[in-house]
This record gives C-alpha cells, sequence and structure tokens, in this order.
C-alpha cells in the first residue's frame, strides 16, 4: 500500500490528477466488507472484539489491512518465472501469502507490522481453529474479521495486489535496490542474488517476497535460515522500505512517467469500497516522509493436531495493543 500511495500521490503532486483518476476509477472493489469494517473517525462506534458490546474508542489512526494474494490469475506461459509460479491451472483460486497491517498516525507517521500467516486462531463465525491465512479462503471479509475479533485489531481499510500486480508495480518504479551481505538463494521462489548491492526486478522482487527456504552462502556451504516464515516476514519489512524509497526516487527524477506507474497500480490492486485513492494517498505519502515504523509481533512454534503452527507469546499483547489503539509504541519489539 506504501508504493501504491507514493505512486498515486505523486501522480497528484505532478499535475497529471485527470489523468490518474481516469485510471483509478477503474480500480477493482472487493464487495461484502462494509459490515466487516471499523467506522471511520465520526462514524460512532461497533464491537471491535465481536463480544457483543459496543466499543468505544478514541482511535489515534487507522488500520489498512495490507493483503499479498497468491492468486495467478493473469500469469502468462511466456513470463520468465512461469516454471516456478504456475498458473490458474495448475495453482486456482486465491491465498494469503502475505498479511500485513499499516497503522496510519492521525499526527503523522506510518507504522507496520505482520501477521505471520501460520498463526493459529480461530476463524471468525466457523467456530474451528485453523492458520490465519486459511481465513482469506472464505473471502477477505472473513480475514478482516478473523483478524477484529480474534486479534482485536479493527480495520479501516483494504489493499490486496495479486503475484502479476506485484512484479508489474515494482518494474513501473525501475525496480528496488537491494543489498546483502552474502550471497543468497531460494530454490523453491527462484531467488537468486550475489553479494552487495543490486537492482531486483518484479520478478526477482517477487521471488525475494515470497522466500520461505532462503539459504546465504557462508563460504564453504548453502546455510539456510531455520526461521521460515518469521525470517520472510523481517526481509519483508526490509523490501517495502527499499521499495517506498524506490516509488519516491522514480517520481522525483521522472515525474511526467508517473502516468503509466498509476495506470499499472489501477490494474493491480482490488480495495474496499470507502477507500478514496487519492486522499489516502495523500495523507500516506505525507506520513511515509514523517517516518515509517516496523515491528514484530512475538510468536512461538508449536505443533497442533499435526500442524506446525505459531502461537501468540506473552509479549504480544505489547504489539496488539498499539495496532488495537489502546496502547504506547512497542518499542521493543521494533524491527530495523
Amino acid at each position: 500500500m506504501l508504493v501504491v500511495a507514493t505512486a498515486v500521490a505523486g501522480a497528484g503532486v505532478w499535475g497529471i490528477v485527470r489523468a490518474a483518476d481516469e485510471r483509478v476509477a477503474d480500480v477493482e472493489v472487493v464487495a461484502g466488507l462494509d459490515g466487516v469494517l471499523a467506522p471511520l473517525p465520526g462514524e460512532g462506534d461497533s464491537d471491535i472484539d465481536g463480544d457483543g458490546v459496543v466499543d468505544t474508542i478514541t482511535y489515534p489512526a487507522l488500520n489498512y489491512l495490507l493483503v499479498g494474494s497468491d492468486s495467478r490469475e493473469g500469469v502468462s506461459s511466456d513470463d520468465e518465472d512461469f516454471g516456478i509460479v504456475g498458473d490458474e491451472g495448475q495453482v486456482g483460486g486465491r491465498r494469503s501469502d502475505t498479511i500485513m497491517i499499516l497503522r496510519q498516525e492521525a499526527n503523522g507517521g506510518v507504522a507496520l507490522t505482520s501477521i505471520p500467516r501460520d498463526l493459529w486462531v480461530e476463524i471468525a463465525d466457523t467456530g474451528r481453529s485453523q492458520r490465519i491465512n486459511s481465513a482469506y479462503n472464505e473471502g477477505p471479509e472473513r480475514l478482516a474479521k478473523t483478524i477484529s475479533y480474534e486479534l482485536g485489531i479493527p480495520i479501516h481499510h483494504y489493499v490486496e495486489v495479486d503475484f502479476v500486480g506485484f512484479k508489474d508495480i515494482i518494474d513501473e518504479i525501475g525496480g528496488v535496490e537491494l543489498c546483502v551481505g552474502n550471497a543468497a538463494r531460494d530454490t523453491h521462489s527462484g531467488l537468486k542474488l550475489d553479494v552487495g548491492c543490486q537492482t531486483l526486478d518484479g520478478v526477482m522482487a517477487l521471488a525475494y517476497a515470497r522466500s520461505r527456504y532462503y539459504e546465504e552462502w557462508d563460504g564453504s556451504q548453502w546455510v539456510i535460515d531455520p526461521r521460515a516464515d518469521l525470517g520472510r516476514i523481517e526481509r519483508q519489512q526490509l523490501f517495502m522500505r527499499a521499495a517506498v524509497d524506490g516509488a519516491l526516487s522514480e517520481l522525483q527524477s521522472s515525474p511526467f512517467g508517473s502516468g503509466d506507474l498509476v495506470e499499472s497500480v489501477a490494474e493491480s490492486v482490488r480495495i474496499d469500497g470507502r477507500l478514496d485513492p487519492f486522499d489516502a494517498a495523500e495523507t500516506l505519502r505525507a506520513a511515509v516522509q514523517e517516518g515509517m515504523h516496523t515491528y514484530r509481533i512475538p510468536v512461538n512454534p508449536t505443533t497442533i493436531s499435526g500442524n506446525s503452527v505459531v502461537e501468540l507469546d506473552g509479549g504480544s499483547q505489547e504489539v496488539l495493543d498499539y495496532f488495537r489503539g489502546i496502547g504506547p509504541a512497542p518499542t521493543e519489539y521494533e524491527t530495523t
């Protein structure tokens, strides 16, 4: 969403609002979220935790639920990474590959946390427990409701991007520069990184963002990151910072080319019906310039019913309370 915001807001700043507005009007709207999203400022209170009691909260920020879908819609056999990603015939439907909460502060600045997709929770309105990413299999509204009810985090807006859209957006900003201390790879996602700094195009950026079997060369052998999805979360947050910097740089160096970037964004994302892309983008872009903080939710690996999953640990409440709007920034769990 931060890259999307930078692109859309940049178009307005550089004087091509009308052309951008026509493109943004074509953004796909996700139906069924009206009864799930938390009230916006001035709209009243709601039952945030699903206990049947209306919760009165003076919320100091807005939360965006950001979802990276693994939908193969639009994938072509001519794509460079087709052999690894596959198409709709091989991998049908949509699953949530990445789940993030973006907190837009009322007084400037943004915060980001990632929800481990293997987090074991009760899926809202089903009475059954499963990994949180399985909630998305029943639609974005089920995922949003699960996060609101089971984690207590109010969701005000929803933004989703799929594999093809992600690659297109990264290519439109000219790639993302990433620096690593050791050569790295992931034979499952197709990732290949050399030592030092390099610019990742859309294909390699997707391979990096998806990597759950990340390996580094220590000089004599390949060593896998034992943290699996938790390691991937750390890398995704690093990538998000780099991508936002790249989008800002691209707009500053080539302002009149931002129309293509906005068009790519408009074709790539799905949003909730009450989200005004321009208003949100302008606010978020200013917030990013105020500063962005990223946080990890502390979890413990465990096995439940034969499933390798993670559960919240004691420190997680500090992070959750912050994104619930009822606690201070959890500096102990800030990532760099």
